[in-house]
């Protein structure tokens, strides 16, 4: 995988119990149910933030709930099988332990043991429903549950409650975001090494493609610039974060510009059309 970005990716991870700080008890005995009505009210249209570069990469020391000692690794073959709650909607804007902020609109979640951030598949035993998300902070806080979501992760899951679920870490796409947030991933040194073919240009084009999203601007020059013969790209500051993307294509320039982005970089962007997300699939 190459990069730091944040595509649309399909994938998307994962908040739950505080950042900096540690939830106390009472907390605690409330953190993991949520009403249906709120479950009904998410937008989750967007999802590049999901493999977004992390303000840091956090695998962080053992630590013990009740005399349970639980052991943060890197373990790209995690597959856990337990309880998950929900996150309560009074956490938003709290700091995860990777530097991030939740944001219950967003498919995050919280683990104990997980890198953060990693992406991984969430499925409810129960249902049958299957979320991909964003893990980006520790908790549960509790020794009953292994996972706790964000109320946009449990809209999509059918959960209004501490439910079943699985949990299987993506390997392919959590090396990808662990890459872009220490800035490890390999890159060609010149467009020679790993030639982009040149987009079709129709600038005034009903198509945007969404290439990445990072909380850094820096990183989001960097991109802009090393992908900058793709057409007319631009940086979009947008919901707290720097979204890099080319505008105005036609049909053909957004799906020559997809392919070429998933096929050389690794990368799964997103598509808008006339400012509205599609499937980046549909052309």
């Amino acid at each position: 995988m190459k990069l730091y970005y944040v595509p649309f990716l399909v994938l998307p991870l994962a908040l739950a119990a505080c950042t900096d700080t540690v939830m106390n008890s009472d907390s605690a005995s409330t953190y993991g149910e949520i009403s249906e009505e709120n479950l009904t009210t998410v937008n989750v249209e967007d999802t590049s933030y999901l493999m977004a570069a992390a303000p840091e990469y956090n695998i962080g020391q053992p630590f013990n709930i009740d005399s349970v000692q639980y052991n943060p690794i890197e373990n790209l073959s995690y597959n856990e099988t337990g309880t998950a709650g929900i996150i309560p909607d009074d956490m938003n804007g709290s700091k995860t332990k990777d530097g991030e902020f939740y944001n219950s609109d967003q498919l995050v979640g919280a683990s104990k043991v997980l890198p953060l951030p990693s992406i991984v598949r969430v499925t409810n035993l129960e249902n049958g429903n299957t979320v991909v998300l964003r893990v980006n902070n520790r908790g549960p806080f509790v020794n009953t549950r292994i996972l706790d979501v964000s109320t946009a992760a449990a809209k999509k899951l059918s959960m209004t409650s501490p439910t079943k679920v699985q949990v299987q870490i993506m390997a392919e796409e959590s090396t990808a975001v662990k890459n872009a947030t220490l800035g490890t991933a390999t890159t060609p040194t010149s467009l020679e090494e790993a030639p982009m073919e040149q987009a079709t240009m129709a600038n005034n084009g009903p198509y945007t493609v969404q290439v990445a999203a990072f909380y850094s601007e820096d990183n989001a020059k960097t991109l802009a610039q090393r992908i900058s013969n793709m057409g007319n790209v631009q940086i979009i500051n947008e919901g707290g974060m720097f979204k890099v993307r080319v505008l105005g294509l036609d049909a053909p320039g957004a799906k020559n510009t997809i392919d070429t982005l998933r096929s050389t970089e690794g990368m799964a962007p997103g598509l808008l059309k006339d400012g509205k997300w599609v499937n980046a699939n549909s052309i």
